[in-house]
């Protein structure tokens, strides 16, 4: 998965969940941890402000 890929995935969640996408996005966001690493999860997660809307927060690395 590429960061455009989880972007248009993130994306078409909101838009077809809208308030009930927090269990895709969350997925989305774990593979993007897994595949891409947490740096970039955390800014999909502020690009999305996705810890205020869905409650998906970023993770703490160090």
């Amino acid at each position: 998965m590429t960061i455009d890929d989880a972007r248009q995935r993130i994306q078409s969640a909101i838009v077809q969940f809208g308030d009930h996408a927090a269990p895709m996005i969350d997925l989305v966001i774990g593979e993007v941890r897994s595949g891409l690493g947490q740096e970039t999860a955390n800014e999909l997660i502020d690009e999305f402000d996705l810890e205020l809307r869905y409650g998906i927060a970023p993770t703490e690395f160090e």
